[in-house]
């Protein structure tokens, strides 16, 4: 059976594969920054470890390319670690099982870490190749882009040299990204004293899985279920028509990951047990209904749980659910100018309640300033009101579009003739890229992000799309002998 180091270019899916042998979640990249640097070492490339966690390599320019800019290939290391329900899968122990389905390629049960392990392998294809023509090189590998954009945030303005910054982190192949939004995550918080389930109360567990997911910049506009938003709503039903409390939440994981399961544990007076077994088959129809076409197969049970210690006390517990039903999830409006790209959004990632805390993540995003500052204060004023304590964390500004961009027109020349029946598309995105603080650290830098062709990123289902990835190798090499000489 084929592997994904049998695949072409060899140069890409044989480093992908080794990228997939090293555990690399957000916030536990000691191994690969350990991996990326002897790897550099085995062959002779020049590589560190800067200040911020950052992997940076430098290749000088092949002879006769000396006097072109110096480019700077860019991709982040760290990946999102979702996985099925039913998978044992240790993303800080264990190798992701990738396999070859078609013309893609996917993981067993967990997240691929295409998104950015493609990248990442394109760099150290084009570093370690002999035979290619390219001007002088540096490659900038970033820490923890996915949860807090560290490696970026903390780039020193002296660590690069270069002219012009290849992110090699765009989703759909052909498309050329030039701006992005800017993202923020609004945490609240509340502290409450725990008190005892009723008497005569019994306890019941109840889970919500089997939902998408997804990218919650690239894929906000799909009309997915939120696990969260959707267990608020069974959640407020259960209280008020079956005197249900809730003792304590748990769903999503990733504030960048549209949650696709949540578990409360409520407790209910022994004679509405039959009731809430009745409103949660009854919920599961309607969100089955509602979402028609979009999630397939949501699954809403309940089963006995252990009475808890504590519970949330009812005026709490009231005011919390009533937040959660009530706070703004998914698109809020498209660029006015751009209807086809969200311009604002948000996503109620993670709530965590139980043992007297509440802790609620939202991530924000937003390519205006103004309705980034707006987003905010709907939310703020939305938790207030259940008398939580809201702050801010992680803020980055969006990527304002270069309409000029000299790299980005050569792209575009460079691909539309090696691919005339595909015509290369010039976009702005709602993801959030590290161009935008790269750019505010290094303001002389023409920016551009492009890559192969991936789908559902930050799900178990994400993968990567084979024939996309051989054209993006032969677009990025020939690219490579053109970039532009020092001005």
């Amino acid at each position: 059976m084929a592997t994904i180091k049998d695949l072409a270019p060899k140069q890409m899916w044989e480093n992908f594969y080794l990228l997939t042998q090293v555990p690399r979640p957000s916030g536990h990249l000691t191994q690969v920054q350990n991996f990326l640097l002897q790897w550099a070492k085995e062959r002779g490339i020049e590589a560190w470890k800067d200040n911020a966690e950052n992997i940076v390599m430098r290749k000088p320019a092949t002879p006769g390319m000396e006097n072109r800019q110096t480019a700077v290939l860019q991709a982040h290391m760290d990946m999102v670690p979702q996985k099925t329900d039913d998978s044992k899968h240790n993303f800080e122990t264990d190798p992701i099982e990738a396999y070859i389905d078609g013309d893609w390629v996917k993981a067993k049960g967990t997240t691929l870490g295409s998104d950015d392990g493609m990248g990442v392998a394109a760099i150290m294809g084009i570093l370690e190749s002999n035979d290619l023509k390219h001007g002088p090189l540096e490659a900038l590998i970033t820490a923890d882009e996915e949860t807090c954009m560290y490696g970026v945030t903390h780039l020193s303005a002296d660590t690069l040299k270069g002219d012009i910054l290849l992110n090699i982190d765009n989703e759909t192949l052909g498309e050329f990204v030039i701006g992005s939004a800017g993202g923020v995550n609004i945490n609240c918080t509340l502290g409450y004293k725990e008190v005892q389930p009723e008497e005569g109360d019994v306890a019941v567990k109840v889970v919500l899985k089997n939902l998408r997911g997804g990218h919650s910049g690239l894929e906000i506009n799909e009309g997915r279920a939120n696990a969260n938003k959707l267990m608020a709503r069974f959640v407020r039903q259960a209280i008020m028509d079956d005197d249900a409390r809730l003792a304590s939440w748990k769903g999503g994981n990733m504030r960048n990951a549209i949650p696709r399961t949540a578990e409360v544990v409520l407790t209910v007076p022994m004679e509405n047990l039959d009731d809430i077994k009745d409103l949660a088959a009854y919920c599961q129809k309607v969100f089955a209904e509602e979402f028609r076409g979009v999630e397939e197969d949501i699954s809403l049970t309940i089963e006995p749980a252990a009475l808890p210690i504590g519970q949330m006390p009812e005026e709490i517990q009231d005011n919390v659910v009533n937040a959660l039903v009530a706070c703004h999830d998914g698109v809020l409006r498209n660029i006015p100018s751009i209807p086809s790209v969200v311009e604002t959004s948000s996503n109620l990632g993670i709530v965590e309640i139980g043992g007297g805390n509440v802790k609620i993540l939202i991530l924000a995003r937003s390519s205006n300033d103004t309705m980034m500052e707006y987003i905010q204060e709907m939310q703020e004023a939305c938790f207030s009101m259940a008398g939580m304590g809201i702050d801010y964390s992680g803020q980055y500004g969006a990527w304002q579009p270069n309409f000029d961009s000299a790299i980005t027109a050569k792209m575009v020349e460079v691909y539309n003739r090696r691919f005339p029946e595909e015509p290369a598309r010039v976009q702005v995105c709602h993801a959030g890229l590290e161009c935008s603080i790269i750019g505010a650290v290094y303001p002389h830098m023409d920016l551009v992000s492009f890559g192969p062709t991936l789908r559902s990123p930050h799900t178990p289902d994400e993968r990567c799309q084979i024939s996309t990835v051989a054209k993006f190798w032969d677009f990025l090499t020939d690219l490579l002998q053109e970039i532009p000489e020092k001005q």
